[in-house]
């Protein structure tokens, strides 16, 4: 075999320093599989991924067979008791044997502690309040001498953020 010398300069991909405590992490709350969790949507489907959350797996006492537990609200428990069956097809698919024997859903309230549903995605950016009427002045007139309008607009945008942020310190 021909000696084929590196592509990456003594580099590490972050995916090969992270899978060992990604892995770890994921096998303490019973996930052998951590794609289960970073993949939820595309195994459960949208329609299923969009009311519950997988919790954990556990183990019985004999070793076979797991238990996915999953989390959902009261409202929809019964819709998904009725698709326990083929949600536990799909996980095994990602398995590639059947690993989950059982499916327990775990109910919890619309409101309280974990806000009904466990979400895993970002949280929407919050909209910056509009800056004051002086702020905006101030802006203006830095920027007026520009005779270009799209480069004057953008610079206005520019001062403004500087100077409400300027002013919010002081």
């Amino acid at each position: 075999m021909a000696y084929r010398p590196s592509t990456t300069k003594g580099f590490a991909r972050t995916a090969s320093l992270l899978q060992g405590r990604i892995r770890r992490a994921s096998e303490s709350r019973g996930f052998a599989q951590a794609r289960l969790l970073t993949h939820w949507a595309e195994i459960a489907g949208a329609d299923i991924a969009a009311i519950a959350r997988p919790v954990e797996i556990s183990y019985g006492r004999g070793g076979m067979g797991a238990t996915l537990t999953i989390l959902t609200t009261g409202a929809q428990a019964p819709l998904l008791e009725m698709q326990k069956d083929a949600l536990r097809e799909r996980v095994n698919a990602v398995y590639g044997y059947n690993a989950v024997q059982r499916v327990r859903i775990t109910q919890t309230a619309a409101t309280g502690f974990a806000e009904g549903r466990v979400a895993f995605d970002h949280a929407p950016k919050a909209k910056p309040a509009d800056p004051a009427p002086e702020i905006v002045e101030r802006a203006r007139q830095t920027a007026g001498d520009v005779r270009d309008d799209g480069l004057r607009a953008a610079l206005e945008r520019l001062a403004t953020n500087v100077i409400s942020k300027v002013e919010g310190r002081k």
